[in-house]
């Protein structure tokens, strides 16, 4: 019997990974043995490459500014498990984690005796839904974990607004290596309702638009239903759905926040809508200038300046290479990087070497577990050619202490890569 808030954790940590063959089977037979806590909630369902934790948090954010009780469900966690979990921005506390665990956990060794063992992100779904169910929401936000169609979140029967917020080149061998290949598995998750598109590639449009008409959904796409344009940062002016707003003030840093801000406000929009709830602007004003989300662009000291970015991916390095040139020109720039073995390592690492005011240094990390390591850079790429010297350290508190005594008041310290290293760092540098 499970009788602790860490024996909780370390049976949820115990369960397999994956499963060779994407199937929604083993949760819905979980979730038919629970009593299918997942029914009889109001969705908002988020995809993407990128951007979809961030749009999460705002989206929360502006409808808990509302005055509504809002459930969000996310990964991976920055801080502490119970993150994953929240409600209002509150998380999960470890009394209720270890209830809802002792609920499942049976359940789940039952499956594995008939040889459907449930794989950890299977667990953590269905612990998601038994404790929100025991909860009054008025909404629950569902971060996909994954693609989509074969997402443990989609095993939901409806939604009313699918986001999807950018469709790039990432977990290729489970979702396809082709740009439309990846969009059809994140428009798995349009049911019909409302659909809010982001900015997306030509070729990442054709699925959504198959999926959109077989289900009858209705569907705002960036550019054409809503837009949004910036100011001065972090504020920008949004337009669409009959609704203009501006200047918007936004609490998360990083250019690249605003498209997911548009992004953001038009599902919260049209979920009011088709809800027939007031929209209240003032509340959304409030919401998304309060919003935070750890370690995306996250600013933990300013002199000199450290910031924090999940840039896990190369779309997400793109992006961040974007906001440097426009947020941190005329700056010289230190970055500290460690990313996945799985990921496109040299590809992000050609990214960040470009642009001249940077200086690397790279380094490795813990991972989340033994099938997906730290990339070791044992190898440098022949063809890079970067502006100062890149620094390989094997130990990332090494490579800071390599990089701050180099530190001028004026200089920037960037930690970036994989939202695991960046978990680890910001946990050091925040705790100790």
């Amino acid at each position: 019997m499970i009788q602790t808030y860490s024996e909780a954790l370390a049976w949820i940590h115990s369960r397999p990974r994956l499963h060779k063959e994407p199937s929604l089977g083993r949760l819905q037979t979980l979730l038919t043995q629970l009593g299918n806590p997942q029914a009889n909630q109001h969705y908002l369902h988020v995809t993407g490459t990128n951007g979809k934790g961030s749009t999460v948090a705002m989206i929360g954010a502006m409808l808990a500014a509302s005055g509504l009780r809002v459930g969000t469900f996310t990964s991976p966690y920055i801080t502490r498990f119970n993150e994953r979990i929240m409600i209002n921005q509150v998380p999960i506390s470890d009394a209720d984690l270890l209830a809802t665990v002792q609920v499942v956990a049976p359940i789940v060794t039952q499956l594995d005796t008939i040889g459907q063992p449930v794989t950890e992100f299977e667990v953590v779904t269905a612990l998601m839904f038994t404790y929100f169910a025991t909860q009054p929401l008025d909404v629950v936000i569902l971060e996909v974990g994954i693609g989509g169609l074969y997402d443990s979140t989609n095993v939901i029967d409806h939604s009313d607004v699918a986001v999807i917020t950018t469709v790039g080149y990432d977990h290729q061998k489970l979702l396809g290596d082709d740009l439309a290949a990846i969009a059809t598995q994140k428009a798995g998750i349009i049911k019909g309702g409302i659909v809010v598109t982001g900015w997306l590639p030509e070729r990442a449009l054709s699925p959504i638009q198959q999926q959109v008409k077989r289900t009858n959904a209705t569907w705002y796409r960036a550019g054409e239903d809503f837009s949004y344009r910036s100011l001065v940062a972090p504020k920008f002016h949004y337009q669409g759905l009959q609704t203009e707003l501006g200047p918007l003030p936004l609490g998360l840093q990083g250019q690249y926040q605003l498209a997911n801000a548009a992004v953001a406000t038009t599902a919260v929009l049209a979920w009011l809508k088709l809800r027939q709830l007031p929209v209240d602007l003032a509340a959304l004003r409030r919401g998304l200038s309060q919003v935070s989300w750890p370690g995306r662009w996250e600013i933990i000291q300013h002199e000199p300046l450290v910031i924090l970015d999940g840039a896990h991916n190369l779309p997400g390095m793109q992006a961040l290479c974007a906001s440097i040139r426009q947020q941190l020109e005329g700056r010289e720039v230190y970055v500290l990087l460690g990313v996945l073995a799985d990921k496109q390592a040299e590809l992000m690492l050609g990214e960040l070497a470009a642009l001249p005011q940077v200086h690397l240094v790279l380094t490795t990390f813990a991972g989340p577990n033994q099938h997906r390591r730290s990339q070791t850079w044992q190898d440098l790429p022949t063809n890079l050619v970067t502006t100062n010297p890149i620094v390989v350290t094997e130990n990332w508190q090494l490579g800071l202490g390599q990089i701050i005594p180099q530190l001028a008041t004026d200089d920037v310290l960037l930690i970036t890569g994989s939202l695991y290293f960046i978990s680890e760092v910001r946990n050091f540098l925040l705790n100790d």
